[in-house]
């Protein structure tokens, strides 16, 4: 059995995304996605996307977040470092479980790149398309 009490593990990169960590750090400090967009300056959509893992904010965002909610950029980006504490309940889960949430977070970031190619995708086809019909004209 491996115990999930500490905060080592709690948003480790083998189990959290940058998103999930970035997502975690905003509820622990009472923020919502609105109100964290406002106090950084940018759109709703950039902070949603961020924690999405559809994007990555840039470096300057990035240590206004790590200021704003009180971690560290380092487990911001790894889950290493100063972050959010465990749950105060310990947890006890098995292997099996951890591996499961692992595979699960893996395929999670596979899936929203899988996303984003197929969009990029769309768009060169219908480049594609409008290039064909201007040319049959």
């Amino acid at each position: 059995m491996v115990e999930n009490d500490t905060a080592a593990t709690w948003f480790s990169a083998e189990v959290a995304t940058f998103g999930d960590r970035l997502a975690g750090a905003r509820e622990a400090a009472g923020l919502t996605q609105s109100d964290l967009a406002k106090r950084l300056g940018v759109r709703l959509t950039t902070v949603q996307a961020w924690e999405d893992d559809a994007s990555e904010p840039r470096s300057n965002r990035l240590q206004m977040l790590a200021g704003m909610l009180n971690v560290s950029i380092r487990w911001l980006l790894t889950g290493e470092g100063d972050g959010l504490d465990a749950p105060s309940a310990p947890g006890v889960h098995d292997a099996a479980t951890v591996e499961a949430l692992a595979d699960l977070s893996r395929m999670r970031a596979q899936m929203l790149a899988l996303a984003q190619d197929l969009g990029q995708m769309e768009t060169r086809l219908h480049h594609l398309m409008r290039r064909e019909e201007v040319e049959a004209e």
